[in-house]
């Protein structure tokens, strides 16, 4: 089925090809593009959760927080898995669990079920961007993964806009309900694509044992490369999908002060930015090691900077400043996407899955927590008249992020001045 007429992954590692790409790269950019969906629509039907079951930003926040807990718990043993068995087994059969989610997500009545929902919603897209990064190790050249990479987080970027103003669209013609049917039919589609289309790769370490395979996750948390990237990494990458998932959609209704349809438009706007990092930090970072032998560590941490700058105007809530500096926080946040790929490139390509479910589990975990706290901080004040929630409480919750990522990037930086 998968093993005839397969491209070879030897060969097909030293050039880019049409059939890898088409057999390769669409089937898992589909898988990546329904995982944000998941992922981001709660800032788009967030005011119908909450008039519908009564909720504070706290509940808010874990309900939709859910999704990178169980993200976050699956990491390690995706990690071993996608080694073992390789990235096409893997995530079809995740993907089968997402599906289960939405459904579960539709149809649900109480709180309860729908953070059980949202739990397995983010256990079902765990793998699709690690199991993307483990499959493009072994299809493609190792020069080109930080381009190809950013390719697929682009596909993500495409996700988080259809996320935006076509589910304000839908949401005139169903419910959130409605929309989640339909995201549990593409989500039970794409396993099927990625099962019989996608070619099986030679797994050379694939009859490792458990005890083999835990001593390679070992190898990778006792790094200390690692350790110096990870810090800076995960709370860049947790702030941004914290707040570009959920928190982003309630901050323009209330400290911008925009209407939902107004919201919906400019979530799309920082959607397309995202779009726009995600294309253009790979090329910036493949383009500048060619030519002048820069580091895309080095870059990252340029970009990462820069996002960091745009956080600033918001936690100040700068007048006349706020949405542009938002539609640039989703460009800037993609930067922190590089690293995965630095670090992949450090170790053996054996411990690839590894590597980059270590990273992200960090990245999920803290995502969950911030998450959490920022509905949590934003409780601290009362809600304003008109339902919504206190400027000044996204103001504080805001600055504690601020000051998590430069404690990260003064992390980074004494690893420089050691090393």
């Amino acid at each position: 089925m998968n093993t005839s007429a397969s491209p070879n992954p030897a060969s097909a590692r030293a050039r880019l090809t049409p059939v890898t790409l088409l057999r390769v790269f669409l089937p898992f950019a589909l898988g990546y593009f329904l995982s944000y969906i998941f992922r981001t629509v709660n800032a788009v039907i967030s005011p119908d959760l909450v008039a519908e079951l009564s909720l504070s930003a706290s509940t808010l926040g874990l309900l939709t927080s859910a999704y990178f807990l169980s993200f976050a718990a699956f990491q390690l043993p995706l990690g071993m898995l996608l080694d073992r068995f390789g990235p096409r087994k893997v995530e079809a059969a995740l993907l089968l669990f997402a599906g289960m989610g939405a459904v579960l997500f539709a149809v649900a009545e109480q709180t309860s079920t729908l953070i059980f929902a949202r739990a397995l919603i983010g256990l079902g897209v765990s793998a699709c961007l690690m199991a993307s990064f483990k499959a493009y190790v072994m299809w493609f050249p190792k020069e080109k993964l930080p381009l190809i990479n950013g390719f697929q987080m682009t596909a993500g970027g495409l996700g988080a806009l259809a996320a935006t103003q076509p589910v304000e669209v839908l949401l005139g013609l169903t419910d959130w309900r409605g929309v989640f049917w339909g995201l549990a039919a593409l989500t039970f589609a794409a396993s099927a694509i990625i099962f019989f289309v996608v070619p099986d790769g030679a797994h050379k370490h694939a009859n490792a044992t458990l005890k083999e395979a835990a001593q390679g996750v070992m190898e990778v948390f006792t790094s200390r490369l690692f350790w110096r990237v990870a810090p800076i990494t995960v709370m860049s990458q947790a702030v941004f999908l914290s707040l570009q998932s959920l928190w982003s959609g309630p901050w323009l209704r209330d400290v911008a002060g925009l209407a939902r349809p107004e919201v919906a438009a400019t979530l799309f706007w920082i959607a397309a930015a995202m779009i726009a990092g995600f294309l253009s930090w790979g090329v910036i970072a493949e383009r500048l090691h060619k030519l002048f032998a820069i580091k895309p560590m080095n870059v990252a941490i340029l970009g990462m900077s820069g996002f960091i700058a745009m956080q600033l105007v918001l936690a100040l809530q700068i007048e006349g400043l706020g949405i542009a500096a938002f539609v640039a926080f989703g460009f800037f946040g993609t930067a922190g996407i590089l690293p995965y790929a630095a670090l992949s490139q450090a170790f053996p390509p054996h411990l690839a899955g590894r590597v980059n479910t270590g990273v992200n589990l960090l990245v999920f975990v803290m995502a969950f927590a911030m998450q959490w706290l920022v509905g949590a901080i934003i409780d601290l004040w009362p809600g304003t008249a008109g339902g919504g929630y206190a400027t000044e409480g996204y103001a504080w919750a805001f600055t504690i992020l601020l000051g998590l990522q430069a404690a990260g990037l003064a992390w980074y930086a004494l690893g420089a001045k050691k090393a």
